[in-house]
């Protein structure tokens, strides 16, 4: 009777189980399944989508990675090439500092011929004007003596100094020879010295 009575139960359970799966439940259990498909697929696509924007930011770094150290090596060059031209910059002022002395120099050099010549076109014009009697000879034997030696002499001086300027082709030279020191052939020698033999 027990066994009739059990198997009666595992009849009606079976029978429950047959109705539980014929209802509405069964739907239920698809529609569940259907959606944890979908949420199963939208996981996967995520975790695709995710890998890929992972692998591009890796390629990003990568790349913004060497453009870092691009530049920097870029900045390393020109740095080194700021550091040649300041110094070559300070080598051009230190080269103009000496050409601008060097210039200095050279316009007070001038201005003391310009004022040598002057004084000597004022002597030569008092010269001029002081002398009554003109000798013909004297006056064509010192254009003679210019022509040749390029030397305009000063004539107010010591017996025993020798002062004037040679005009030579590139450069005027101040003379100034004191002949109490110095042999008459040293002084004609240095004086010849001066004359051009290009004729």
């Amino acid at each position: 009777m027990a066994q009739g009575h059990k198997f009666q139960d595992l009849e009606e359970t079976g029978e429950a189980l047959v109705a539980l799966i014929n209802s509405s439940q069964m739907e239920k259990l698809r529609r569940m399944k259907d959606e944890h498909r979908v949420l199963f697929d939208q996981h996967i696509e995520t975790k695709r989508i995710l890998t890929q924007i992972l692998r591009e930011e890796a390629q990003i770094e990568e790349s913004v990675g060497q453009r870092l150290l691009n530049m920097e090596e870029e900045k390393k060059q020109r740095e080194r090439e700021l550091k040649s031209l300041e110094e070559q910059l300070r080598q051009c002022i230190a080269k103009s500092q000496i050409t601008d002395s060097e210039l200095h120099f050279l316009k007070g050099e001038l201005e003391s011929l310009r004022n040598t010549e002057h004084e000597l076109e004022t002597l030569q014009s008092e010269v001029d004007e002081d002398t009554t009697e003109v000798i013909p000879s004297a006056v064509y034997v010192a254009q003679v003596y210019y022509i040749i030696t390029k030397i305009k002499w000063e004539y107010d001086t010591p017996p025993n100094i020798l002062k004037g300027v040679h005009y030579g082709a590139d450069l005027a030279t101040p003379i100034n020879i004191d002949t109490s020191m110095r042999s008459r052939s040293d002084v004609s020698d240095q004086l010849w010295g001066f004359v051009n033999t290009d004729w």
